[in-house]
C-alpha cells in the first residue's frame, strides 16, 4: 500500500501543480529589506493545493519599481531581474499541460510523474522566488558616543592639530547589489528580512569609519564647523571607507548622510581660537593695532580709576615703560617689512613707432611739409632739382655726376 499511496501522491501532486502561478510581492514597507514571493490564489481560484516551493512553465512573476528579484532553486539563484515589469518562468524543470505543446507537455508530465514517485510523491526540487527592496532606506539615526579624533589643518597659520569632536545625524543606504545582499546577509529567509536585523551592524561600522572619513575631508582643507555644508563629500569618503564591508560584502552603499550638529570640546576651540589670535600677531601692523587698541582702553580705564585720573595714568606709564615695544615701533617695523619687500618691475615703455618712409614721388621742404607738385604746400618754396645721373670716365676710371670729367676735363658725352 506504501507503493500505491506514493504513487497516487505523485500523480496527485504532478496534477496539482499544473496550473501556471502568479507571483508577485505587495508594496514593501521601508522597514523590510527582501521577501519570498507569494502566489495569488482568490477565492475562485483553482489553484489552491500545489507546492508552495515549485513553479510550473509558463507562471507569470511580476516585479514593481523599487524591486528586485531572484529566482533560487534548490539554494541557487538561477534568474535575476533588476526592473520592473511582468516575466515569464520558464526552465523546463516543472512542465505544464498548460504551456507549450500539449503532447511534449504531457509526456514531460508523465516523466514527472515517475520521479516524484522515487521521493515519495513529493517534488524532489525547491523553487523559490525572492524580492528585494532597492529603495532607498531613510530615517537611520546615528551618534557619537564618545568623542572622534578630527584632524583641523590651517595651511595660512601652519597649524596642524587633532581635536575630539561629537556629531549626530540621519544617513540613508540602498542596495544596490540584490545578489551579494541575498547570498551574503538574507539567504534562504522564510518570510521577510527587516532592517532591524542589520541596522546596528551597519551603525558600529559607520561610527568605526568615521574617523578615516573624517580624515580625508580635513585633507580637502574643510574645517570641523562647515562640514553640515559638505556632507555630498563626506557621504563618498564613507563609500570609499566602507566599501570592502557593505559596497563589495554586502551590495550595501550610503545614499547620503546627514549631519544635525558638530562640536569640539571648549578647551579644543579655545585652543584654536588662541593659536590662530597668536598667528596674527606676526604681523607688526597686526601686533601695533593690538597694542593700540589695548592702550587706548587703558586710557578709558585710568581715566574712570576712582582713586583718581592722576594715579591711573602714572600706573599706566610705569607698565608701558618695564618692557616690550610701543605700537610706534610695531608700526615703523610694518613698514620696513612692506618697504623690504621686492617690488615687481614697472613693464617696459613700449617702443616708439618707426617713422613712415616717404611715399614714391614726394619731397620734403625745408619747412619740414611733404609735398608732391612744384613748391611747397607751406611755405611756397620750389621744389629742389633732381640730382644728375652720374657718367663713368672710362679713359681715367672716374665717376663723375656734373657736365664735365672731374679728372681730365672732357665734356660729358
Amino acid at each position: 500500500m506504501g507503493l500505491l499511496k506514493a504513487g497516487l501522491g505523485a500523480a496527485g501532486g504532478v496534477m496539482a501543480d499544473q496550473w501556471k502561478e502568479f507571483i508577485y510581492c505587495e508594496s514593501m514597507p521601508a522597514d523590510v529589506l527582501a521577501c519570498k514571493g507569494s502566489k495569488r490564489t482568490g477565492g475562485r481560484s483553482s489553484n489552491t493545493r500545489g507546492e508552495d516551493n515549485v513553479i510550473s512553465n509558463g507562471s507569470v512573476i511580476a516585479v514593481n519599481d523599487g524591486q528586485g528579484m531572484l529566482v533560487v532553486q534548490n539554494g541557487k539563484i538561477i534568474e535575476v531581474a533588476l526592473e520592473p515589469g511582468e516575466f515569464v518562468f520558464d526552465t523546463g524543470s516543472e512542465p505544464s499541460v498548460f504551456s507549450g505543446n500539449l503532447g511534449d507537455s504531457i509526456k514531460e508530465t508523465f516523466a514527472n510523474i515517475g520521479s516524484r514517485f522515487t521521493f515519495g510523491g513529493d517534488a524532489g526540487k525547491d523553487q523559490r522566488v525572492y524580492f528585494i527592496n532597492t529603495k532607498e532606506i531613510i530615517g537611520n539615526k546615528y551618534g557619537t558616543a564618545s568623542p572622534v579624533p578630527f584632524r583641523v589643518v590651517d595651511n595660512n597659520i601652519g597649524l596642524d592639530v587633532d581635536i575630539s569632536v561629537r556629531c549626530n545625524g540621519e544617513y540613508s543606504y540602498r542596495i544596490t547589489n540584490p545578489l551579494l545582499f541575498y547570498t551574503n546577509v538574507c539567504g534562504n529567509v522564510t518570510d521577510s528580512y527587516t532592517r532591524d536585523k542589520i541596522d546596528s551592524q551597519l551603525k558600529s561600522e559607520l561610527l568605526t569609519a568615521l574617523q578615516p572619513a573624517f580624515a580625508k575631508i580635513s585633507e580637502m582643507g574643510i574645517r570641523y564647523s562647515a562640514i553640515p555644508g559638505h556632507t555630498t563629500e563626506l557621504a563618498r569618503a564613507l563609500n570609499e571607507v566602507l566599501s570592502a564591508d557593505w559596497r563589495d560584502l554586502r551590495g550595501v552603499e550610503i545614499v547620503s548622510f546627514g549631519v544635525n550638529s558638530i562640536a569640539a570640546s571648549q578647551e579644543d576651540e579655545q585652543m584654536i581660537k588662541d593659536l590662530q589670535k597668536a598667528a596674527v600677531m606676526r604681523d607688526p601692523t597686526m601686533a601695533a593695532a593690538n597694542i593700540a587698541s589695548a592702550q587706548s582702553d587703558a586710557m578709558r580705564a585710568a581715566a574712570a580709576n576712582p582713586n583718581g585720573a592722576m594715579a591711573g595714568f602714572m600706573g599706566m606709564g610705569m607698565a608701558g615703560g618695564m618692557g616690550g615695544m610701543n605700537a610706534s615701533q610695531l608700526f615703523a617695523a610694518g613698514q620696513a617689512q612692506q618697504q623690504a619687500v621686492p617690488q615687481p618691475a614697472p613693464a617696459p615703455a613700449p617702443a616708439p613707432a618707426p617713422a613712415a618712409a616717404p611715399a614714391a614721388g614726394t619731397w620734403t621742404c625745408s619747412c619740414g611739409a611733404t609735398n608732391t607738385g612744384k613748391f611747397c604746400s607751406e611755405c611756397g618754396s620750389p621744389a629742389p632739382a633732381p640730382a644728375p645721373a652720374k657718367w663713368f670716365r672710362p679713359n681715367c676710371g672716374s665717376e663723375n655726376g656734373g657736365k664735365f670729367c672731374s679728372n681730365c676735363g672732357t665734356p660729358r658725352p
